[in-house]
């Protein structure tokens, strides 16, 4: 029994998230997106011109052809508002277009001519792709999928089930232009997701790399240690050992403290060899590569915006040079908030700022707010209190918090004294 009810709940549970993605009315606008624009406008102007232009043609058939009048014109004015609103609002845009179909298909029905198209308009049908194009552009292939099965079934229903006279159906030909549509759509969503994956992996490397230098830093300190500490601790008591022969009957006293001298040198040259031995975990070290700075920022940024992220850089100040310690900490500050904005906040648009004082540096990292939830947790929660560390190890102020429009800031304050900064 508690095997089938298990399974009941995972079927309960599947059938729960199938609905709700159905009916979802969560607001979830368009993606950056890079690449050639339609005559030159960004994609939401576009979409309007597009959405402006078909309205014009389906206005006129659902007129003068399905003899709606100005129902035909509320339909049209719907249709094309629906291919707006899914720029937004994607799954209800899809009812909307669907449903202005539908309505449309029964209502003119019994005025459409023979040689009409049926039961999509030729504007129709554009509206109609394009709608489940922008869905399948936001939304899991599943749920574009079903989308597209439900709009070929309202079409197959309007057109051939429940109509009294035979059409010129526009069936065959939609079909295979919403596939089409959908195909593009989930093409290009997968596409982006793989992007932003490889830019997640990119990060993941990075901080392997820096965990691989932190690693041969120890062991390079652990290399100077012995050659330097080791050998005159050894030297020490070679020599308290060899003192009490080069003088003629040495008094108890120095012998004693020769002894103790020879034995303190034993002990902490053991000491010493303990503790590199913490610090090297390899017996040979990687050849070391030079540390990230400020430099290598633009980098960084442009990285991120391939990957479809909107990411804005800009510089406040007089640019100069700054101590490596500051410029590494200044990058791996702008590397970790950027990286945490992409992966806590799906869809995001990220503002990088640097501001040049006098007496220091500003790191400023702003994320608007989601636009979808976070496929799951990632990472390994250190990244703020990696940030605390770097700020506070260069005396400097680090604020954390959301924004008020739903977004996150990161703000770091490192100072750098103008007298002694090449000291």
């Amino acid at each position: 029994m508690s095997s089938v009810s298990a399974v009941n709940k995972r079927v309960w549970a599947a059938v729960t998230a199938f609905g709700g993605e159905l009916w979802n009315l969560r607001y979830d606008p368009l993606p950056p997106m890079s690449g050639p624009r339609l005559i030159g406008f960004a994609p939401q102007v576009s979409m309007c011109l597009l959405a402006l232009y078909l309205f014009a043609g389906n206005d006129r058939e659902l007129n003068g052809v399905y003899g709606l009048g100005e129902l035909g014109t509320a339909v049209a004015l719907l249709q094309s508002g629906a291919l707006v609103l899914a720029m937004f609002y994607p799954i209800p845009a899809w009812w909307l277009v669907t449903a202005g179909m539908v309505y449309s298909a029964v209502a003119g029905e019994a005025q459409v001519p023979m040689d009409a198209a049926f039961p999509w308009t030729g504007e129709g049908m554009a509206l109609q792709s394009a709608v489940l194009f922008l869905v399948a552009l936001r939304r899991p292939v599943w749920v574009a999928l079903t989308t597209l099965s439900a709009s070929v079934l309202a079409g197959i229903l309007c057109g051939i089930v429940f109509t009294a006279e035979p059409h010129r159906l526009t069936l065959n030909i939609g079909v295979w232009v919403f596939v089409a549509a959908v195909v593009v759509g989930a093409a290009l969503r997968a596409s982006r997701v793989a992007r932003l994956e490889l830019v997640r992996q990119q990060v993941l490397a990075t901080e392997e790399r820096t965990r691989r230098q932190l690693s041969e830093d120890r062991q390079r300190i652990a290399r100077e240690l012995h050659d330097v500490v080791a050998h005159h601790m050894s030297v020490i008591s070679i020599q308290a050992q060899v003192a009490p022969h080069l003088v003629k009957d040495p008094p108890p006293e120095l012998l004693d403290n020769l002894t103790g001298i020879r034995g303190n040198a034993v002990t902490a040259l053991a000491e010493l060899r303990r503790v590199l031995g913490v610090l090297r975990s390899e017996e040979t070290a990687a050849p070391r590569a030079p540390q990230p700075g400020i430099d290598r920022i633009p980098d960084l940024v442009d990285n991120i915006a391939a990957a479809g992220v909107r990411v804005e850089f800009d510089t406040v100040g007089t640019t100069r040079p700054l101590p490596p310690g500051v410029e590494l900490s200044v990058f791996r500050i702008a590397q970790e908030a950027m990286s945490n904005a992409m992966r806590h906040a799906p869809g995001t648009s990220i503002r990088l700022t640097l501001g040049y004082g006098r007496d220091g540096i500003t790191i400023r990292v702003v994320n608007t707010a989601p636009t979808s939830r976070p496929t799951a947790a990632e990472g390994t929660g250190h990244g703020l209190p990696g940030m605390r560390e770097r700020v506070a190890m260069l005396d400097g102020e680090l604020a954390t918090g959301p924004t008020p429009d739903g977004g996150y800031e990161v703000v770091a304050v490192l100072p750098v004294d103008p007298v002694k900064e090449w000291s």
